[in-house]
């Protein structure tokens, strides 16, 4: 018996010897795994006559499986703060090492012939992309130059908005003409008065003036009419009694219990109690309140919950003559 082999692609070991490589899921494997592999074959192929560079991020490290070498190949070729795309799968696709482990592969695993073009890069079109190699990085630098004169002219542009906005602002005003009037806006003196009237924003300032501005010009004394403090009302400033301070009405009234009482409290635990109970209990809807005579009790007693049942009769008993010494009572 031939000694068990291991299958890469299956993953799985097999002990028919080289029959493995012919069944339907071994090749259902194999054309898997070069399927996943020759779009990016393909792409890299497209690169070949004009190769594309540009400023690298962290997405160009990706790496994708090679199946005829077995092991992982990086996609792009990344040197400092450039990636040429596509570099590395080509520089790999072009090695002698590639070319003799897929021959290799083919070979063990009896895939198609005219599939193995496909995943190999002839000498010359290795050379041709190297070519294309430099008038990629030119374009590159084209365009960088025209990102660069662009933020350029955004920069001198706003450079200059902000000089004549600054400018506008410490511009002097001229003085206005006293047969026009000075009641402009406009008239103020004074270094920041350079903002045009019409460009304001109404305020306080443009509003006539109130009474009591009149009556400071005018030279007329005002007239104090003191604190209009209310007794015992005001602020920890004015001398009153803080708010934390003051005690408050229940406090003062009395000792007054807040809440429920201690009975009401085990009032209300009890019926909790009852209702975690099952409703359909024996006793669950006896009516403790209703008054009953003696005749209606049977000689074993009555609807008991705990102790013996004839215990009941005994302590129906003991509530009826309470029941009747409290009636002569009253």
């Amino acid at each position: 018996m031939a000694p068990p082999q291991r299958c890469p692609l299956c993953r799985q070991t097999h002990f028919c010897g080289r029959g493995h490589v012919y069944s339907r899921k071994h090749q259902r494997q194999l054309k898997e795994a070069l399927e996943r592999l020759l779009p990016q074959v393909e792409a890299a192929r497209r690169a070949v006559r004009a190769a594309q560079v540009e400023r690298y991020v962290p997405e160009h490290e990706g790496r994708c499986w090679c199946p005829c070498c077995g092991r992982e190949v990086r996609k792009h070729l990344s040197h400092g703060n450039l990636t040429l795309l596509h570099g590395g799968l080509l520089e790999h696709l072009a090695s002698p090492e590639h070319k003799k482990a897929t021959n290799k592969f083919w070979w063990e695993n009896k895939a198609e012939i005219q599939m193995k073009e496909k995943f190999l890069i002839s000498p010359q079109d290795y050379a041709r992309f190297k070519k294309s190699v430099v008038k990629g990085l030119d374009s590159y630098e084209e365009k960088e130059d025209e990102v660069i004169k662009e933020m350029a002219a955004q920069i001198r542009e706003v450079e200059q908005t902000r000089k004549e906005v600054v400018s506008s602002v410490l511009e002097p005003q001229a003085e206005p003409d006293p047969e026009e009037g000075s009641s402009a806006p406009g008239s103020w003196k004074g270094t920041n008065s350079g903002i045009a009237s019409s460009s304001r924003q109404p305020s306080y300032l443009d509003l006539p003036p109130t009474p009591t501005l009149d009556r400071m010009q005018t030279g007329q004394p005002l007239t104090f009419i003191g604190h209009q403090d209310t007794l015992g009302v005001g602020n920890i400033h004015s001398g009153a009694t803080p708010p934390w301070m003051i005690p408050d009405e229940d406090c003062s009234s009395g000792n007054k219990e807040i809440g429920p009482s201690y009975e009401e409290f085990l009032k209300e635990k009890e019926k909790q109690k009852l209702k975690k109970l099952p409703p359909e209990r024996v006793g669950a809807n006896f009516d403790h309140c209703s008054s009953t005579s003696a005749g209606w009790l049977p000689s074993f007693g009555r609807v008991w919950n705990n102790g013996r049942r004839w215990q009941s009769r005994h302590q129906f008993r003991s509530e009826a003559a309470a029941r009747n010494k409290h009636k002569e009572k009253h």
